[in-house]
């Protein structure tokens, strides 16, 4: 019997004792299949980036004609809920209570200052206790105003049109969904927690049940040994990110521009790097509990947090900039952003995934050289 059938046969008994243990594990089996599509459903519909349907207050001084279109205008846009109100004083403490979280009003003098050619002025008062959704609300309000203008000139109004006309187009994601930009990134937290989560139990269940020292005393060596806790898992995750993806194009209606083939192969990358990581983590951590609490320190929290999944890397400070690239998920999520909504950009997803390999091969080796068939 030859080296390489000796090493098959390894291979196929530690394969079937990792199915048979997943199999007898529903929370594995859970975490990877189930909550997937619960992350999928709550990122997908209850989670949004975008500013719908928000509760404005119109207070329209002037009742001029031109002021009453304006507010008409603000009635009809679908980022806003107007409540028309009197007074400034009722409209502030509207502010005030929170049943708004904005005022715009239309000053008294609005009409003749409009046709005098004089500086027709509209007061926008913001909440700015959500600073991110204030600056939508100011954007959202120009674009009305914006809008307003260009209707009335059109029209033959006499309204001051700006001297220099700007034409815009959005690339990459031009509905402007925000759903288009979190999904994508949601493969990667899903791979996480598949990659770095359950495999950081591994070897440290092998301790706590006492299966590890009649593992040691088999012909298995370091190798096989790694090779049998990772293709397993290895497999789950791939599963996890082809139903994910499945479930983004078909159910959510993300596009997906770039090649099937090159997603496949980044996620595969990818996902070495968190096995490899999980696995370094379980081969040094004997204690299941305390594995898992360090997986989710050192992979889930900074996946979610320093991977630009939800917050701009770019507007945060330079230290922790500097920290982002030492977490793969950070290359993961910039990939699938790309392949999702521009494709294959080659210049863009290249440095990503040599980041990825290179990642995936110091993690590996550490787990190798921290594995041991020694019970010390």
């Amino acid at each position: 019997m030859n080296d390489s059938h000796r090493f098959l046969m390894r291979m196929r008994g530690l394969l079937r004792k990792e199915a048979l243990q997943i199999r007898r594990d529903p929370s594995s089996i859970a975490l990877a299949m189930v909550l997937p599509i619960v992350l999928l459903f709550l990122f997908g519909y209850g989670v949004s980036l975008d500013a719908e349907n928000v509760p404005i207050a119109v207070v329209a001084d002037d009742c001029g004609e031109s002021a009453r279109e304006l507010a008409a205008r603000f009635e009809g846009s679908r980022y806003f809920q107007v409540s028309q109100l009197h007074t400034m004083r009722e409209a502030i403490r509207w502010l005030e209570h929170g049943k708004v979280d904005g005022i715009v009003q239309v000053q008294s003098d609005f009409t003749s200052r409009l046709h005098g050619r004089g500086l027709a002025q509209i007061q926008l008062i913001v909440d700015g206790i959500d600073a991110n959704r204030a600056r939508l609300i100011q954007g959202y309000t120009r674009g009305v105003l914006q809008k307003w203008i260009e209707v009335n000139t059109v029209q033959g109004e006499a309204v001051a049109a700006p001297a220099v006309s700007v034409t815009q187009r959005i690339w990459f994601n031009p509905s402007t969904e925000s759903r288009n930009f979190l999904i994508p990134g949601l493969v990667t937290l899903i791979m996480t927690l598949t990659g770095i989560l359950l495999t950081a139990l591994v070897v440290a269940r092998e301790w706590e049940r006492g299966t590890m020292e009649a593992l040691m005393v088999t012909p298995l060596r370091r190798i096989d040994f790694l090779m049998g806790k990772i293709v397993p898992y290895f497999v789950l995750g791939m599963l996890g990110m082809g139903l994910t993806v499945t479930a983004a194009v078909t159910i959510f209606q993300v596009p997906l521009k770039g090649s099937l083939a090159v997603l496949v192969l980044m996620s595969a990358l990818f996902m070495l790097a968190s096995l490899g990581l999980g696995l370094l983590i379980s081969s040094a951590i004997r204690v299941q509990f305390v594995a898992a609490q360090i997986s989710i320190v050192t992979g889930f929290l900074p996946a979610l947090f320093l991977s630009g999944l939800l917050f701009d890397l770019e507007s945060t400070p330079a230290p922790i900039q500097v920290v982002s690239h030492l977490v793969p998920a950070r290359y993961f999520v910039d990939i699938s952003h790309t392949l999702f909504m521009a494709g294959d950009i080659w210049p863009v997803l290249l440095p990503d995934a040599l980041a990825l390999a290179a990642m995936a091969t110091l993690f590996l080796a550490l787990a190798f050289l921290k594995t041991t068939k020694r019970l010390e």
